[in-house]
């Protein structure tokens, strides 16, 4: 599936919810089928910045397509930092950096989210971002 599709597919997930705390178990579930993080990443240079939890972020290349290592010290971060890596993971860089960052719209999560979770998941979203430019 492509970045459109993907969001498409958790929008639809997320909108199967009518109410607020199923929303919230559906991200910490996703968080909860996050593959292990290599220890070996959790340093400083990986790190998030803008987030009130601990995210770590580390991109790889696999057959010229940008997948993405990730956790969170937090359950509802490492729930949004796991959506978004499947999102934009095994796409091309350029693909990623060519994508809209109005994916907070599309999801609806300003309703479900604080403010500073929108902030936490911004940031996430312009670090795949920088990543996926540094790579094209």
């Amino acid at each position: 599936m492509n970045i459109k599709e993907k969001i498409k597919f958790y929008k639809e997930n997320l909108d199967c919810f009518d109410d607020t705390m199923e929303k919230y178990k559906f991200l910490l579930d996703q968080g909860k089928k996050a593959s292990p993080f290599p220890e070996e990443f959790r340093e400083d240079s990986f790190k998030v910045t803008g987030c009130q939890a601990q995210v770590w972020l580390v991109p790889y290349l696999k057959d010229n397509l940008m997948y993405f290592h990730s956790d969170s010290d937090a359950f509802i971060s490492k729930g949004m930092v796991t959506i978004l890596c499947d999102i934009f993971g095994g796409n091309n860089p350029a693909e990623i950096d060519n994508s809209e960052l109005n994916l907070l719209d599309d999801l609806n999560l300003n309703v479900l989210l604080t403010p500073g979770r929108r902030n936490g998941v911004y940031s996430m979203l312009l670090k795949i971002k920088e990543h996926a430019k540094s790579h094209c």
